[in-house]
């Protein structure tokens, strides 16, 4: 069995390898430690994980995507790792390419791509280059805490309001307004706009939920200082957790729409690959009376049939979801997940209808809009690159 620590100040509760180890290493359990010198056999609780950030040299800086259900093709993502250290990212099996656990090195091992604004120079001036909307943040924050210290976002920033391609932003921290001299300066021109998730209202959940993420007020005071700043402002309500947040659908949007938010949008929770184990250990950990119901309304939101489950229960939870830390590393379970474009957002069924049509209401009393599909590329003014020869002159 996997040895779990909660760690103060951290979404997942325990650090399994990469799925693409040939081998793993597991902590012996207390009475299997008896050879001398063994620390641990002391009753120690481990040190608590700090964060680490390495500064690297990208080889490229955006990436494109074809997906039906995604409203943009290019996207920014300055950082990899995010120490915000939301439990539910579906960014953290990313980490795995890299050799580390999706688990707490997702959050504590942060790589900076320092060479971003230069990269994307050079690809904003290659001859081929097709403008359109460029996202920041799709899969790491861009404004998680180092970003402070190294200003790689602002600087591509002015790199894009420069050379006037428009840009949507998402984010979960209050640092996005140390920006707004740029952002406001692009919002004249319809070239920006900045989307805000905001998982709960409740400090104590948001601590669980988002534990180094801005606080749900700073999040709402950030939506109103961008709205009177004359930048269009959009709440992600995301992602719904049934039987968790989804009672705060209505209560978000509402709290969002007085700060000044114009669009609305929502995501269903998503347990992609590791992210389902990390995701019931945290439910075991915070929630242990209602993690067997969660994780039913989960799975008949994707498509399950719980009634036909097969096999006994396991650590006071239905299958397949019970003791996550003796699961296969990396499997997903069908009824957990859905990889399929029509429905991996929104989920399937009677209470994935019911969310839907909650939220549908929810825009209109509170009159709150998705966010428009139709951008303007026409104000793309490539920039020069100043080669040897012409430097002569």
């Amino acid at each position: 069995m996997h040895t779990i620590h909660f760690n103060k100040g951290r979404g997942a509760l325990s650090n399994t390898g990469s799925r693409f180890d040939a081998f793993t290493r597991e902590a012996l359990a207390p009475e299997q430690q008896d050879w001398p010198g063994d620390d641990a056999a002391d009753g120690d609780e481990p040190a608590r994980p700090k964060t680490v950030v390495v500064q690297r040299m990208a080889r490229n800086i955006i990436s494109r995507n074809q997906s039906p259900d995604i409203g943009f093709e290019q996207s920014i993502n300055p950082y990899q790792g995010c120490e915000h250290g939301c439990v539910y990212c579906y960014a953290r099996p990313t980490h795995a390419y890299l050799g580390l656990s999706p688990g707490l090195d997702f959050e504590t091992q942060i790589f900076a791509k320092s060479n971003a604004a230069t990269l994307l120079r050079a690809e904003l001036a290659k001859p081929g280059y097709k403008p359109a909307l460029i996202v920041l943040g799709a899969n790491t924050d861009p404004y998680q805490p180092i970003e402070r210290k190294l200003g790689i976002t602002r600087a591509l920033l002015e790199v894009l309001a420069e050379w006037q391609l428009p840009i949507g932003i998402i984010t979960k921290n209050a640092l996005v307004t140390r920006d707004l001299d740029i952002l406001s300066s692009m919002a004249a021109k319809g070239l920006v706009h900045v989307s805000i998730s905001l998982t709960t209202l409740d400090h104590a959940l948001a601590r669980k939920l988002d534990p180094r993420a801005s606080s749900p007020t700073s999040r709402l005071q950030a939506m109103q200082t961008l709205s009177q700043a004359g930048v269009p402002v959009a709440v992600f309500a995301s992602p719904m957790i049934p039987a968790i947040n989804d009672v705060e659908m209505e209560k978000i949007l509402q709290a969002a729409a007085e700060a000044g938010a114009r669009y609305a949008s929502y995501v269903l929770l998503r347990l992609p690959l590791e992210v389902r184990d990390l995701f019931v250990q945290w439910l075991e950990q915070h929630f242990p009376l209602r993690a067997a119901h969660v994780m039913h309304r989960v799975q008949e939101m994707r498509g399950g049939n719980i009634e036909t489950s097969a096999g006994p229960p396991r650590a006071g939870l239905p299958p397949p979801w019970g003791a996550a830390t003796h699961a296969t590393r990396g499997s997903v379970g069908a009824s957990n997940f859905d990889p399929n474009f029509a429905s991996r957002m929104k989920g399937r069924g009677l209470f994935a209808e019911l969310l839907a049509k909650r939220f549908q209401i929810a825009l209109t009393r509170y009159g709150l809009q998705k966010l428009p599909k139709a951008v303007d590329v026409s104000q793309f003014r490539p920039p020069s690159i100043p080669t040897a020869q012409s430097s002569l002159f």
